[in-house]
């Protein structure tokens, strides 16, 4: 049996396309034409991964995102959006989504970014080093918790990986090309602000100052460092 994709998407005649598509590569798939039904099903947890429009009738693709995630559901979630406004995109990531894409687009790609979010999603060997801590803050790698000043911080699942990646390679200066790939499977080549926006984001729940960061370090023209 195929792995389970839901779309929440209003426009029927994309439902079709995408339904196609994904089933002639071997997904299960089902879908929703509006906002309050799609979160009925994507909080069922049944679903290997979530595609959602963001304007949707009653509720739109932020708020299911949102309820998801405040679920504790890890579900990946790729973003629809006919917008082309950085903010709508920023702010899918802060609600928990993991990717996004712009309408219109190649569906080869989003074939590849599903592919990607879906073997980043599979379950991993635990890593040898089951917990690391830093200042206030301490990470628990076997139940991808994070804490500051013995308070949990919520992390969606990309924010954890990305976490993950930078801390057990931490005094390395990391691509943004290399996160690309080693985080969200993509080829280096792929153009996107996706790493830039997780890491503001990061920043924000870590950082004592999120505009002065002391542990997640931007070196110009190279990437980043985390220097914990």
């Amino acid at each position: 049996m195929g792995q389970k994709i839901l779309i929440v998407e209003d426009e029927a005649s994309l439902v079709m396309t995408l339904t196609d598509r994904l089933q002639r590569n071997g997904y299960e798939v089902d879908s929703a034409s509006d906002g309050e039904i799609g979160m009925q099903k994507a909080l069922t947890g049944s679903y290997d991964l979530l595609l959602l429009d963001v304007m949707l009738p009653l509720k739109s693709g932020f708020d299911i995102c949102r309820k998801v995630r405040q679920s504790a559901l890890e579900t990946p979630i790729l973003m629809l959006t006919a917008r082309g406004q950085t903010i709508d995109k920023v702010i899918g990531l802060q609600f928990g989504a993991d990717d996004y894409l712009t309408k219109p687009f190649d569906m080869m790609e989003l074939e590849a970014r599903i592919e990607a979010l879906l073997r980043r999603a599979a379950p991993k060997a635990v890593t040898p080093e089951s917990s690391y801590s830093f200042g206030n803050v301490s990470i628990d790698f076997r139940s991808a918790q994070v804490m500051k000043d013995h308070m949990p911080v919520v992390f969606s699942a990309r924010e954890f990986h990305l976490f993950r990646y930078l801390v057990e390679h931490r005094g390395a200066t990391i691509s943004r090309e290399e996160l690309l790939t080693e985080v969200w499977g993509y080829d280096a080549m792929t153009s996107t602000r996706t790493v830039d926006v997780h890491v503001a984001w990061l920043r924000q729940k870590i950082e004592e100052n999120p505009k002065f960061p002391v542990w997640i370090l931007t070196v110009r023209g190279m990437g980043y460092k985390f220097t914990g």
